[in-house]
């Protein structure tokens, strides 16, 4: 029998370059395999870099995962811990530049793979794409209570080790050093403040540059971090231990399980929290509330969404993540569109402009579509005529001074026909508005929802409902669909705020979704006619005297006729229990015997 031929380490080589996907050139990336290519060749300046890997997949971006790969004949046994040697080896030279590195060792039959120095066990036999490779670093679930822990550290170091007193600074800093580390920053631990800060602001400058052409406003966010006041500290460890915080929130980004505000609305709402409103009268959003309002306009990949108030920019990422996963990926064409051309927002206040831009930045973009200008103002409204928005979520602000009611009606005034348009706001506000603003709105939109959140949506204390309109459609008197989703499932934890740390919110938001699409099922529900109220309508509770309350207000009303002074009544019969008293237990009831004094009268 003839025997059966087996691959050489060149056969091996080459057929892992066509399964894997080495051969296809991409942008930004340097792939391939070969025999006599270094690692000096491919850029690496290290001592060993006379090493030669049988493959390689080497972005640009530093803080993406490399490959190297090692090939061996078809007969070779690869537990021989002389070619595991080499593959991690070759895995060291490669951490000298990319902190995640996916090692391969091949011999044509089967693999091993090492997630930089460890193994990693949970291997599939045949040698896959190297997208399976590249998803193994972010296949962990978040953990979004170490997010909250991470961000009250960074909070804490640049408050009390760092000096930075002021609030938005904090935030500006640690979103500038998440920026950097998204471009490739080179943050170790062991440098100093001065060098910290300088690899800061050099990544962002050249990072920003082809961007800045695009949209100069992006200057602000460089203008910022220039301005930012704090004190040089020599404080190494502290140094190190913002580094590590910035490093851990970098890598749960970068996680194939974010969904939009696992990690940054964490991250911006958490710093928030110091301060419940900002300067500029905004309520930050909630994470379970964006995923909430996006699903209860249908938003989905082929709409244009607007915010123009947006903020730090929580609904543009939400709607980022929710787009591009249901186009298929980052990596997809659709989603390349989806950031440059259908995420749009406006913020007036340059601080909270600049953390908006970060945020975007630190999602792989988005950030072009970004305007610092007044949602007030004729230009705004000539800027979203343009964009064709589609679908529009909004927490706009409050305060009358800011003038919410005049952005609403812009913003409504300038979508396209149809585009539903959702915005969060106190219970009673449209009703605050002026009957003017009322008549006119409506006789141009209709307001088709309005869904009340639970009474403690907000720590701030205000109460909130979303109000669903259908811009460039009158509303004739149509009735107004309501409900009142009175419990979201969320507790509130010990200094961070309330979190979903039971995971109630996502069967509960199923639930609702559900629920306000068939307009059934919740006894909650209530019709109302604009013509008479724009708010949800609670039940009142009707009116009940019990034996207890009568007794209580007679007793009341006989001790006042009296002109008995009440505190004075209990303090002596207090004291006559704690003093004068005697305790005894018949059949399990406590009783309190008071001794008869001559001072009894006084009672």
């Amino acid at each position: 029998m003839e025997a059966v031929k087996q691959m050489t380490e060149d056969e091996v080589r080459d057929s892992a370059k066509i399964k894997m996907g080495f051969d296809i050139a991409e942008i930004g990336i340097q792939q391939g395999t070969g025999q006599i290519t270094t690692f000096k060749q491919l850029g690496f300046t290290c001592k060993m870099n006379n090493h030669k890997p049988d493959g390689w997949y080497l972005p640009d971006d530093a803080n993406e995962v490399a490959i190297i790969l090692e090939a061996k004949s078809e007969m070779q046994d690869l537990s021989n811990q002389k070619w595991v040697d080499e593959l991690l080896t070759n895995i060291e030279i490669a951490n000298t530049k990319y902190k995640k590195c996916v090692g391969i060792l091949y011999n044509g039959k089967e693999q091993r793979i090492f997630l930089n120095a460890d193994e990693y066990k949970k291997i599939p036999h045949e040698l896959q794409s190297k997208k399976f490779y590249l998803d193994l670093f972010s296949n962990q679930k978040i953990d979004t209570q170490e997010i909250y822990l991470t961000t009250m550290k960074i909070n804490n170091l640049l408050h009390f080790k760092f000096g930075v007193n002021d609030y938005y600074d904090r935030m500006i800093f640690t979103a500038c050093a998440l920026v950097a580390k998204r471009y490739g920053a080179w943050l170790d631990k062991g440098r100093d403040y001065t060098t910290l800060h300088n690899s800061i602001l050099n990544t962002l400058s050249k990072s920003l540059d082809s961007a800045i052409k695009q949209n100069e406003k992006l200057r602000i966010l460089l203008d910022m971090y220039s301005k930012i006041q704090m004190n040089i500290t020599d404080n190494q460890q502290a140094i190190d231990d913002f580094i590590e915080c910035v490093e851990k929130i970098s890598e749960l980004i970068n996680s194939k399980y974010w969904n939009g505000e696992d990690v940054m609305g964490i991250f911006f709402n958490e710093f928030n929290r110091y301060k419940g409103k900002s300067e500029n009268g905004q309520v930050f959003t909630p994470g379970h509330v964006t995923s909430l309002m996006y699903r209860l306009v249908e938003a989905n990949m082929n709409d244009n969404i607007l915010d123009a108030a947006c903020g730090s920019g929580a609904f543009l990422t939400k709607a980022m993540s929710n787009m591009i996963k249901e186009a298929g990926g980052f990596t997809t064409a659709k989603a390349k569109k989806i950031m440059l051309e259908q995420l749009y927002g406006i913020e007036i206040d340059k601080r909270v402009f600049s953390l908006a831009c970060a945020n975007m930045l630190i999602h792989k973009d988005g950030k072009t579509n970004l305007e610092q200008m007044d949602s007030t103002s004729q230009e705004a409204c000539d800027w979203i005529k343009e964009k064709k928005i589609t679908k529009v979520l909004m927490n706009p602000p409050y305060e009358r001074k800011y003038h919410p009611d005049i952005i609403m009606k812009n913003v409504l005034d300038h979508c396209n026909t149809g585009a539903k348009a959702a915005f969060l706001l106190p219970d009673k506000k449209l009703e605050k508005f002026s009957k003017a603003w009322r008549k006119d709105v409506l006789k141009k939109h209709r307001l088709t929802k309005i869904i009340k959140l639970p009474e403690k949506t907000f720590d701030e204390g205000v109460t909130v409902s979303i109000f669903i309109f259908e811009a460039g459609i009158p509303q004739n008197n149509q009735e107004i669909f309501t409900c009142y989703i009175k419990d979201d499932g969320l507790e509130r934890v010990k200094n961070q705020g309330r979190q979903d740390i039971k995971n109630k919110w996502r069967s509960i938001e199923n639930a609702w979704v559900n629920i306000i699409k068939k307009q059934s099922g919740d006894d909650s529900i209530k019709w109302i006619k604009p013509s008479e109220c724009l708010s949800y309508q609670k039940d009142e509770i009707p009116f009940s005297v019990t034996e207890e309350d009568f007794v209580k207000t007679m007793t009341d009303y006989l001790l006042f006729k009296g002109e008995i002074d009440v505190k004075e009544l209990m303090n002596s019969i207090s004291n006559k229990i704690v003093y004068h008293s005697e305790l005894s237990e018949d059949d399990g009831d406590i009783k309190v015997s008071i001794k008869r004094s001559n001072d009894d009268h006084e009672l």
